[in-house]
């Protein structure tokens, strides 16, 4: 038993460390295109804490979503919020799976270019809507009443770069239309949906979405046209995107994504398509007593003719 499983860590190990390799090239070629996400990411949050400042809280809004689902309550918020979580850390959990996992679909490093893209075309279109027109928030904290509705005049500019995190993220107001919550789970749901292997897992995770979707209006942390909005609006961003990105190379070929800077196209597409060798670089066999390399007579054979 000791045996077998020093085995297997040995393997482990070999595999972890070949991945690791395969995954810095790879970040060495994209590492700028991950750093314009994340940054991205930063400056959605900095969008979000500015239209803070802007917010007026009123009367919440009529709101169909309201009137058929029953209100949580403040004390229940955290349920959406555990949900969403779990979401997100199965996700990028997921997405490291090649480096322990044989049977492996994807590579780490672009996996994550294609979801980051996909979440700061989302989020573009985000902060041009709610900043477009801003709506009092439904979520307790945003009402009447709350001192925490209206930020008052920032004391120097870290107060506004630093977003007073993690508790001016938490607690925003104004960024309503569309959820951010959905965008991430709708990113994550169908980027697994197309590269993930179980069918259990990619029914799950739609049901998933449905579930947090009801949940973020039972939570009245957003409005359902909020919530409808980021159904349609990430599924058609998602699907156009898709078109236009690269696709991913499949890890079921023995070939790797990294190919040499000093190839042609036309040689990475003859590779890609699995014809590497060149016809031009064939060379004739040598002919030994009349036969050829591979055992077979040749017709100008030199014994005696």
């Amino acid at each position: 038993m000791t045996l077998y499983i020093r085995r297997e860590a040995s393997k482990l190990w070999r595999r972890f460390c070949s991945e690791i390799t395969t995954e810095i090239g790879l970040l060495a070629e994209n590492w700028k295109y991950l750093l314009a996400g994340l940054l991205c990411q930063y400056f959605h949050g900095l969008a979000a804490r500015g239209v803070h400042y802007i917010h007026r809280p009123g009367p919440t809004l009529q709101d169909s979503g309201f009137f058929v689902l029953p209100e949580l309550g403040q004390d229940k918020g955290f349920i959406s919020e555990t949900v969403f979580t779990c979401v997100f850390l199965s996700f990028f959990l997921w997405t490291f799976h090649p480096f322990i996992v044989k049977s492996k679909k994807i590579y780490t490093v672009l996996i994550w270019c294609r979801v980051l893209a996909f979440l700061v075309a989302c989020q573009f279109l985000r902060v041009i809507t709610f900043y477009s027109t801003q709506l009092p928030g439904p979520n307790y904290h945003c009402r009447e009443g709350s001192e925490l509705a209206r930020l008052p005049r920032p004391h120097n500019v870290l107060e506004v770069l630093l977003l007073n995190f993690p508790r001016g993220v938490i607690y925003g107001c104004g960024d309503l239309i569309f959820s951010s919550h959905m965008i991430f789970t709708l990113v994550f749901v169908r980027t697994y949906q197309k590269y993930g292997s179980k069918r259990f897992i990619k029914l799950l995770g739609w049901v998933i979405a449905i579930l947090q979707s009801l949940l973020i209006i039972a939570s009245r942390k957003h409005y359902t046209v909020d919530v409808v909005v980021a159904w349609y609006t990430v599924n058609l961003v998602v699907f156009f995107l898709d078109k236009k990105l690269p696709e991913l190379p499949d890890r079921t070929t023995a070939l790797l994504p990294v190919i040499s800077k000093d190839r042609t196209k036309e040689e990475s597409h003859k590779l890609l398509n699995g014809n590497g060798v060149d016809p031009a670089d064939r060379r004739p066999r040598a002919q030994v007593n009349g036969k050829d390399s591979n055992g077979g007579h040749t017709d100008n054979a030199t014994n005696g003719t």
